[in-house]
């Protein structure tokens, strides 16, 4: 349970040591404490130098204090910053001195910004799109994330949640006020067209949830075929480091070896599999059955063969991914026959390694079309979103219902809407959201 009466405090920079170290202080009692360690307070948000002792007169450090007024802060609540040294011992004696002050105490993982969201600060789509800010790697992911993190997809949810209000206000004033003649009886008969257009709009938005899905968890890329195939050589050229173990011994891949690589801006994730045939050994056996299963979730399977050696493989017939046939270890063989393969490459001397990327970016933009980076990316946001969408399509298939029973599907779709933006969301889900934040944010 959080105490909002609490100030909290917490190095809000990154690791240690550094140039530059942030400690963030929030609460009702960060200006006191700003006060009694760096002297009269600077004019707000302006950064200032100052000399920062201990409450002993000790000094700790020299560096610029900025103080937020509320509500003008990121929590919504005084705040106070202190830009110092980055060192560990720095940090120490400064978070040492915070923890003395009376009803001071460390944030825990991502309570600045839950005070933010508590405070109406952030709704939970920016606060989820500033941890995927935070966390993002890659172009397209920063896109998305600023997308999510500044406003604009929660604009477009409100949008449709006040065109989900105007609705039900039109059908409660027909209901509540039938006998008025300013009331027409057709008045909900106005809505219904809107809310013909809202389902489209919603419908085609959930198209888009898979590229949101895409960008931000990354394309999954399974690297499969026989023992030998030339595998692991692929993952190291892609990667361009040896992490994958390359021997002419078959069988060296037991288990599923992963990284991630930045393809035109999108993350790929590649999978490197245990080689495919018939295996007595148990170890084996257990990661033949696991590179099949991550075959069978891969939204792009590899498979590849040795041309000079071919040795086709069994793979499940409920793949989901796009197959493409590679032929590989071209540099000990010319007899490589495009018609055979979708794509042939060496890994030793590089040919067709370019290729290759470049087949990737194809699938990845044919997969993700993008009209807009306005996308829900997380399961929470789709999960919502469907129910708002099944409820308002429902209220329009209904003909035969009472007025009232399709308005509450109404009423229904517009609390589904609220979750997705946390107008409306059970503490425990919060406390997980939050939860998957670093300690500072």
């Amino acid at each position: 349970m959080l105490h909002y009466d609490q100030t909290i405090f917490a190095l809000s920079s990154g690791a240690l040591p550094a140039g530059v170290a942030i400690v963030r202080l929030s609460g009702r009692q960060a200006f006191e404490a700003c006060r009694r360690l760096a002297g009269d307070l600077p004019i707000p948000r302006r950064a200032s130098l100052r000399t920062i002792r201990s409450r002993n007169d000790l000094f700790i450090d020299q560096g610029l204090v900025i103080t937020f007024p509320a509500p003008a802060s990121f929590t919504g609540e005084d705040c106070v910053e202190f830009h110092l040294h980055g060192g560990r011992a720095v940090v120490a004696a400064l978070l040492n001195e915070l923890g003395t002050f009376p009803n001071f105490r460390l944030a825990e993982p991502g309570e600045f910004s839950r005070r933010a969201f508590e405070n109406g600060q952030m709704d939970l789509i920016e606060v989820e799109g500033l941890s995927d800010l935070i966390a993002a790697e890659t172009e397209m992911q920063r896109r998305l994330a600023v997308e999510q993190g500044f406003g604009k997809l929660s604009a477009l949810y409100q949008s449709w949640a006040g065109r989900l209000l105007r609705a039900r206000a039109f059908i409660e004033a027909e209901l509540d006020f039938a006998d008025e003649d300013d009331v027409p009886n057709s008045m909900s008969d106005t809505v219904w067209h809107d809310m013909q257009l809202l389902a489209q709009d919603i419908k085609a938005h959930l198209g888009a949830a898979r590229t949101g899905e895409i960008i931000r968890d990354g394309l999954k890329v399974a690297i499969v075929g026989a023992p030998n195939a030339g595998k692991s050589s692929l993952m190291n050229a892609l990667v361009n480091r040896d992490i994958a173990i390359v021997s002419a011994v078959a069988g060296t891949t037991r288990d599923i070896i992963h990284a991630e690589i930045d393809v035109d801006g999108f993350a790929v994730k590649l999978y490197d599999t245990a080689g495919l045939r018939e295996a007595s050994e148990d170890i084996e056996r257990e990661g033949i059955r696991r590179a099949l299963t991550t075959a069978a979730q891969a939204d792009i399977v590899l498979i590849l063969e040795d041309i000079s050696n071919p040795q086709p493989v069994i793979l499940p017939s409920a793949l989901v991914g796009k197959q493409f046939r590679i032929g590989t270890k071209t540099d000990s063989d010319n007899g490589c026959l495009t018609g055979d393969y979708d794509l042939c490459i060496s890994s030793a001397n590089g040919t067709g390694i370019s290729d290759l990327r470049q087949l990737l970016v194809s699938e990845i933009r044919e997969q993700s079309l993008i009209a807009s980076m306005r996308l829900p990316s997380r399961f929470r946001q789709t999960n919502y979103l469907v129910a708002a969408h099944r409820h308002v399509q429902f209220a329009l298939d209904q003909l035969t219902n009472p007025i009232e029973l399709r308005a509450e599907d109404l009423r229904i779709a517009h609390e589904n809407l609220g979750r997705v933006t946390g107008q409306s969301n059970p503490e425990d889900l919060l406390d997980v959201i939050f939860s998957a934040f670093c300690i500072g944010k």
